[in-house]
């Protein structure tokens, strides 16, 4: 049996400032959340040039991988350390991170280098979502976060779309190293606003002596990094069934094993296992998991579909994603606003799961002679889904965890759908690139050389190659762009089943008169 508790620490949350304090305390974290997602946004679209330029198709999903593996890593660290220190200046030391990350990544000579400074930026935006979220939790109680999360979204737009499109714009007519420089300004404003307008005066305090779990940080990044190698080396660099990655399965499931009676016995561990005797907990993290999987797969290689199928600059292939940006944000704000009037949210991972399945199943039957029109009513039921998962299962998260385990209990979460997005884009990248030279070998006849022109190719050099080439270039896109989406829409139903299990658990208000809700329940 396992319960589901609604318990407060140590005082009340966001009881103690007016509307007003709680928007100028929160303007910071609109900087961050737009430096976080333009990131995200912006790179997507220079990717196929990136591998292009550097030279590196086989390396291509390590651009993103290594990125969202060191992100995963760090981001329960981020948590426990703002729940041991506070997590204003976390949050500030990550953002720090992040643009030193940036401006490395910018100076990259070769793939090898890119991939290093890339996971050395994940270090530091592994705090940066963590620590949004968990101010947002340290100020607002769930029932009344939608609102608050509503002047966070306004943000978004810009993100999502201005993202791609500055993005294209900067690969096609500046370079691709500029979509790393433009977040040092925006980062130093941020610092600038947190530090001048975020006081967090409902922070839990740490008492004694404070203990971090360095042993369980170290097996726990060892026994990830084992399992992503295995998974994007397995039936590439080697053979499945070759004793590498054998090894590399083996040191996995070793480690992780170790991680978990590490992290039983630890006075703070990194991860507390005692959050999972939640079962909306542990419903929350799957289902998160699963949208972690299946968005950074989309927004990874459908440029590659849109610019080299599509025929689209880097420009236009921001611009193209704008219909699935769209739609997740009108699903997140109009879901936030439904929230917080009702507190009713069972509906959305239902409805979220079962669209973000069609929306992948939509995409693994585009062709070549897909119209962007068309692609773009794809992108829109794949927003709609995204829309109602990643904000209703933070809120389901958060709700089910004490405030003391609020760092904790966010980082550990965003961990689950960090660690879905790495190993999603190890696993669709392996695919990926099986499925596209070998769509090549089969239309040309003999198997291309990843080490020749194919690696190098861009967009705007497969113009130059001849139209035999180009069209089975193309072709062999779509076979690799088939196979991902469609080995992502079946993952989907698991998230679509989990989701029938959540259980409605009350929203813990914010009315000071109130005493605190404690809501228990048995998981069947």
């Amino acid at each position: 049996m396992s319960e589901d508790t609604n318990v407060e620490a140590e005082g009340t949350v966001g009881t103690e400032l007016t509307p007003r304090q709680i928007i100028t305390a929160m303007s910071g974290l609109v900087v961050a959340m737009l430096l976080a997602q333009l990131d995200n946004m912006i790179v997507a679209p220079a990717l196929p040039t990136i591998v292009g330029d550097l030279g590196g198709l086989n390396h291509l999903s390590w651009v993103v991988t290594g990125y969202i593996l060191a992100s995963a890593v760090a981001t329960p660290i981020w948590g426990k350390l703002g729940d041991l220190f506070g997590h204003k200046y976390t949050f500030m030391i990550a953002i720090v991170l992040f643009l030193i990350g940036s401006a490395l990544c910018g100076l990259s000579q070769n793939m090898n280098q890119l991939i290093m400074f890339r996971a050395f930026q994940g270090i530091g935006a592994g705090g940066l979502m963590v620590g949004i979220m968990s101010v947002v939790g340290m100020l607002v109680p769930p029932r009344e976060r939608g609102k608050y999360i509503g002047v966070m979204m306004a943000v978004m737009p810009v993100a999502m779309i201005g993202g791609p499109l500055v993005g294209g714009f900067i690969t096609d007519h500046v370079s691709w190293r500029w979509n790393f420089y433009v977040n040092l300004p925006l980062g130093v404003v941020a610092l600038a606003v947190i530090w001048s307008t975020l006081h967090l005066s409902t922070e839990t305090k740490h008492r004694g002596k404070i203990i971090i779990d360095w042993w369980g940080a170290a097996v726990l990044t060892v026994w990830i990094v084992s399992l992503v190698l295995a998974i994007t080396w397995g039936g590439t660099q080697y053979p499945w069934g070759s004793p590498q990655i054998i090894t590399l399965f083996s040191v996995a499931a070793v480690f992780f094993v170790t991680f978990l009676v590490i992290e039983s016995r630890a006075a703070e561990p990194i991860i507390g296992l005692h959050l999972f005797s939640s079962s909306n907990f542990r419903l929350a993290t799957v289902m998160g998991f699963i949208a972690g999987f299946a968005m950074f797969g989309t927004i990874t290689f459908l440029p590659q579909f849109q610019q080299f199928v599509q025929g689209k600059s880097a420009t236009n292939s921001g611009l193209l994603l704008m219909p699935m940006m769209l739609a997740l944000m009108t699903t997140s704000l109009g879901g936030g606003q439904f929230i917080s009037r009702t507190g009713r949210y069972k509906v959305f991972p239902i409805v979220g799961t079962a669209l973000l399945g069609i929306g992948l199943y939509l995409f693994s039957t585009m062709g070549v002679g897909t119209t962007t029109f068309t692609s773009a009513l794809f992108m829109i039921v794949m927003g709609l889904g995204l829309g109602c998962l990643m904000q209703t299962t933070n809120l389901i998260a958060q709700n089910s965890v004490a405030l003391k385990d609020l760092g904790a209990g966010t980082g550990t979460f965003t961990f689950v759908r960090t660690l879905g997005g790495s190993i999603g884009v190890a696993i669709l990248g392996t695919i990926y690139t099986h499925q596209l030279t070998g769509a090549l070998a089969s239309q040309l006849g003999s198997a291309p050389k990843l080490g020749g022109s194919v690696q190098s190719l861009t967009p705007q050099r497969l113009k130059g190659e001849p139209a035999s080439f180009i069209s089975a270039f193309r072709h062999a896109v779509v076979a690799g762009t088939h196979s991902i989406f469609l080995t992502a829409a079946v993952l989907i139903i698991v998230g679509f089943v989990v989701s029938w299990f959540v259980r409605e658990v009350p929203l813990r208000g914010s009315k000071p008169e109130a005493p605190v809700a404690a809501v228990e329940e048995l998981a069947v």
